[in-house]
C-alpha cells in the first residue's frame, strides 16, 4: 500500500506534516521597524502535505465523477 494510503487508512497524520516554517521579511521604506505592520510573514508549507492534499483531491474528484455526485449546469 502506498505511504499516503497507509496514512489515511490508519488515520495517522504524522506530526512533522503539521509543521511549517515562517520567514519574517522587513517591508521596505518603513519609518518604524518596532511596529508589527513593518514586517511581512511568509509561510513555507511542507511539500509532502501539498502532495497529500493533491492526492486526496484527485481521489475525491474521481469518486464524484464515478458516482455522479456533482450536478453540472
Amino acid at each position: 500500500m502506498e505511504t499516503a494510503s497507509c496514512c489515511f487508512a490508519s488515520g495517522i497524520i504524522l506530526k512533522h506534516l503539521k509543521e511549517f516554517i515562517i520567514v519574517v521579511l522587513c517591508k521596505e521604506k518603513k519609518k518604524n521597524y518596532s511596529l508589527l505592520n513593518s514586517y511581512r510573514l511568509i509561510t513555507l508549507k511542507n511539500m509532502l502535505v501539498k502532495v497529500l492534499k493533491k492526492y486526496v483531491a484527485n481521489i475525491m474528484s474521481k469518486a464524484a465523477e464515478e458516482y455522479k455526485l456533482l450536478l453540472w449546469n
